[in-house]
């Protein structure tokens, strides 16, 4: 028994330093990160139309080995000090940027980011920028048309400084009257200044024979309704065969309305012709 737990004993020690004697895998080294100045979770810039307004992108880089990190911008015109910046290793590089305000640019909330590139991974941080001036909501309707299913396509368009979250309202008109009405109701979105939106409303049972008319209303709370229409004639292959079979059908009757009538004519006109009456001077006899 005892030389029975001895050989167990020698066996465990055994595989206790084969284990200690393998080589431990290389612990994975910490990947880069870019972000916002101390720490922060995005960039937030405040000025007015106009100005030039700066900050600063922190790129860590752990590793053993130097870093190449390529820099963008996304939705406001952007200028690095550095488009490519080599960080050490085990180093942080701070790289300045500017965000240029244009003059045309709306007063309110803006949306952008700066985007870090190595190594086939990209970090994107987000830029809030605040431009300063009145707020203004103003809401388009653009692009309405109507497609041969009935569908109705438009675009919305913020053209105030504000978001704005639209309703919507559709109406057509037939040549008999309104062949579409659905109320104004909420969209469950919102617009950013500047920005576009092309939607598309299904119509499931549009006419089969009618000139329609449709209106396309849109408006926000603190904006004034905005309203655009389109028009279409709408025609299907039955309302066609339908048509034709009732113009062929008029035809018809017409053709033999006008042959009877030719055949009453005939009835009641002679066959020979009729000679005019002539005229005797009975007096002239008389005298002699």
């Amino acid at each position: 028994m005892r030389r029975a737990w001895a050989g167990t004993l020698t066996a465990v020690a055994a595989l206790l330093g084969a284990v200690a004697a393998a080589p431990m895998p290389a612990p994975t080294p910490p990947a880069w990160t870019a972000e916002a100045a101390a720490g922060r979770p995005y960039v937030y810039l405040e000025g007015a139309a106009g100005s030039v307004l700066q900050d600063t992108l922190s790129v860590s880089n752990p590793g053993a080995r130097p870093l190449t990190v390529r820099l963008s911008g996304q939705g406001a015109p952007l200028a690095f000090a550095a488009r490519t910046v080599t960080v050490p290793a085990r180093t942080r590089a701070d790289v300045p940027f500017a965000l240029t305000v244009t003059a045309d640019t709306a007063p309110g909330d803006h949306r952008g980011s700066v985007t870090a590139a190595a190594g086939g991974r990209e970090v994107r941080v987000q830029v809030h920028l605040r431009v300063s001036g009145p707020s203004l909501a103003a809401l388009t309707v653009e692009q309405v048309r109507l497609d041969g299913s009935g569908a109705v396509h438009y675009t919305l368009v913020n053209r105030g400084s504000t978001v704005i979250a639209p309703r919507l309202s559709l109406r057509a008109d037939g040549a008999f009257g309104t062949v579409l009405d659905r109320p104004a109701r909420s969209l469950g979105l919102t617009l950013r200044p500047g920005e576009r939106l092309t939607r598309t409303e299904a119509w499931p049972d549009p006419p089969v024979l009618d000139s329609v008319t449709v209106h396309v209303r849109a408006d926000a709370p603190g904006a004034p309704a905005a309203e655009a229409r389109a028009e279409r004639v709408f025609v299907s292959g039955g309302a066609l065969a339908v048509g034709a079979a009732a113009l062929i059908a008029a035809a018809a009757v017409a053709a033999a309305l006008t042959a009877r009538r030719r055949g009453a004519r005939a009835v009641r006109e002679p066959g020979f012709p009729v000679e005019q009456p002539q005229l005797v001077d009975v007096t002239a006899g008389a005298e002699r």
